[in-house]
């Protein structure tokens, strides 16, 4: 097959181009340019490149360099600053895989090949003719849940050679192969960011509006903060308060106010009930038609960890999550990622919306 490898300089694509040139495909190697580069130093793809050349000459592969900048600060970073912007908690990678990797890339070079393979943990599995987003082998390494607003079509002309390994044997195959980037360490964080701490980026955006953090419990203030948009709920770090553990459990977005609970097990911190909105199923909507609940799986954050319940179909288009055991952090504007419950096939993803206030009794 032709095949365009979307590279990194980590360890994992250049472990895939390795697998993928043993099994004999016409491989084309691509790195997309999405950081800022323009002496800002928000990121600098100088060293990624290097090493991806190195992949390239040792096989002696091409290799294309690609600028997806403008699209990716036009749609990706826009998203995301408005949606912090709102109050809400962002998923910029989720983001970047929908509508940069396999949105424009594919758009512009990727339809000229048979698939587009890539280093993310994930599989593809075929049921009744039709095929489903499927978690990687390894729990802690898979990304289903960075992939599941990719639309069917995308899927469909998607590879993931690394689906079926742990990242042990990554490792060990890249040794093996004498790969030049074999004791490269993973990258951390948020791609476009680079070496930039994610909330001095905030900072040079939407600058600084101090707030008091008020103890819900008690109603007192205990603290100032530096803007409601640095805060998501259930967050602990960062919060420059003695006595703690201290918890993120609610923001006032119009008055600038964030809401604090005390202690690792507050029942401030955690909930059963996810209101989840544009709702987005990858191999499509698995209601039947008169079916109002689908017993799931799902997860709220990137996490080995899974929660069991069900979801359930609202009249206004919506959906509601009701989980068997209580979920910490129920942050609004991340997702929600629904699986199968025997936690093999990802269905899919929605947005975690501000729940709904109850209407006081007259």
């Amino acid at each position: 097959m032709k095949i365009a490898v979307l590279v990194s300089g980590g360890v994992d694509s250049a472990v895939v181009v390795d697998t993928l040139y043993r099994e004999g495909h016409d491989l084309h190697l691509f790195y997309i340019r999405i950081g800022m580069d323009n002496g800002e130093g928000d990121c600098s793809a100088d060293e990624d490149i290097e090493m991806c050349t190195l992949i390239a000459k040792k096989y002696n592969l091409p290799l294309k360099v690609v600028s997806l900048h403008e699209e990716y600060w036009d749609h990706v970073m826009a998203y995301t600053l408005e949606t912090v912007r709102k109050g809400l908690t962002p998923h910029p990678d989720m983001m970047c895989n929908k509508l940069i990797k396999f949105g424009f890339f594919e758009e512009r070079w990727g339809k000229d090949f048979d698939k587009t393979a890539t280093g993310h943990y994930a599989s593809i599995e075929e049921h009744d003719g039709k095929l489903y987003l499927a978690t990687a082998a390894d729990p802690v390494k898979d990304q289903t849940d960075f992939l599941a607003q990719i639309s069917y079509d995308q899927l469909s002309h998607l590879m993931f050679p690394l689906g079926t390994l742990p990242k042990s044997e990554v490792r060990q195959r890249a040794l093996e192969a004498k790969l030049p980037n074999a004791a490269r360490k993973d990258s951390q964080g948020i791609c476009f960011l680079g070496k930039i701490d994610y909330a001095d980026f905030i900072e040079r955006h939407l600058g600084t509006k101090p707030g008091p953090v008020i103890e819900i419990e008690t109603g007192k203030k205990i603290g100032t903060h530096k803007g409601f948009w640095f805060y998501t709920i259930g967050q602990r770090k960062g919060l420059g308060l003695s006595g703690g553990p201290w918890y993120v459990v609610k923001k006032n977005v119009r008055d600038n106010v964030i809401y604090v609970s005390n202690g690792f097990n507050t029942h401030k911190q955690y909930g059963r009930e996810i209101n989840v909105e544009e709702m987005h199923w990858i191999s499509g909507n698995p209601f039947k038609e008169d079916q109002e609940t689908l017993e799931i799986s799902f997860k709220t954050r990137h996490s080995p960890e899974f929660y069991g319940g069900i979801v359930r179909r609202i009249e206004d288009g919506s959906y509601r999550i009701e989980s068997e055991t209580d979920v910490q952090g129920i942050a609004p504007g991340q997702f929600a990622i629904i699986y199968t419950p025997d936690r093999r096939l990802c269905l899919g993803s929605g947005m975690i919306s501000t729940p709904a206030r109850k209407k006081k009794s007259s």
